[in-house]
């Protein structure tokens, strides 16, 4: 019976795995602290060559990742970690950095904390980016047994969380998948973006449109590289939100 619970918790921590990077160490040990004290395991990184080595080299399930980095930078670790994984990340930007928070959603970035930040945001965030991408909490309906989503130029496998188009599969990190998934499920239905904020980030307090619109544009030119087909059925309704549209 030991050896069976020994295992569970093993389990446990390696669904909950956390790599904290930030070249100030106050900062880290900080992060680490209130996460740890929600149960996550937390590795760190001062820098950003040893961040990219780290992420790439290990699984984890999070990462929070500060913009400003000496050598690499945030945005750049990003971007390189985008070629090999689609592990989520969680930004730090200083205040006022906002080419840097747009530059970071456009390489891949599921979120942004803005320092100096408070710890219970950080929670709140980090709880609601594992949440969506280790559970489908967000769907209230299942598309048939199999549970898969098929259109002419689009098809989504929900138990594999796989998405192909055109015949080819496409790689998508997982709030990317998740926000396709979401739309797919109610295709003509229209969305605002505070409600895919809501629904898909879980954000009913903090976040920003900017970060929808980011998501949707980098979902687009995925899915237009192997099949414009499939990326011109996310239409946006001006002045409203986005649906994906099935052609009649």
């Amino acid at each position: 019976m030991r050896k069976i619970v020994k295992g569970l918790l093993s389990m446990s921590d390696q669904e909950n795995r956390i790599l904290v990077v930030d070249d100030e160490e106050r900062i880290r040990r900080l992060l680490k602290m209130y996460l740890e004290k929600e149960g996550y395991v937390i590795d760190e990184a001062e820098d950003g060559e040893i961040a990219l080595k780290k992420a790439t080299e290990n699984d984890y399930d999070l990462i929070l990742l500060d913009v400003m980095l000496p050598g690499i930078d945030g945005v750049e670790v990003c971007n390189r970690l985008r070629q090999v994984k689609s592990t989520p990340v969680l930004m730090l930007t200083a205040k006022g950095e906002e080419i840097n928070r747009v530059q970071g959603f456009e390489v891949g970035a599921d979120d942004y904390v803005v320092k100096p930040f408070s710890p219970r945001e950080v929670i709140y965030r980090v709880k609601a980016i594992m949440r969506r991408a280790s559970a489908t909490a967000y769907l209230s309906k299942e598309s048939g047994p199999s549970n898969n989503i098929v259109f002419p130029h689009l098809i989504i496998e929900h138990d594999a969380h796989r998405v192909t188009a055109g015949g080819q599969e496409v790689s998508l990190t997982p709030k990317e998948y998740e926000l396709l998934h979401y739309l797919a499920v109610s295709p003509d239905k229209v969305f605002s973006r505070e409600e895919l904020l809501k629904d898909v980030w879980n954000y009913e307090f903090f976040g920003d449109l900017r970060t929808v619109d980011t998501h949707v544009k980098r979902l687009r030119e995925k899915l237009n590289k192997v099949s414009p087909e499939s990326a011109a059925m996310i239409t946006t309704v001006w002045g409203v939100g986005y649906k994906l549209e099935v052609a009649k």
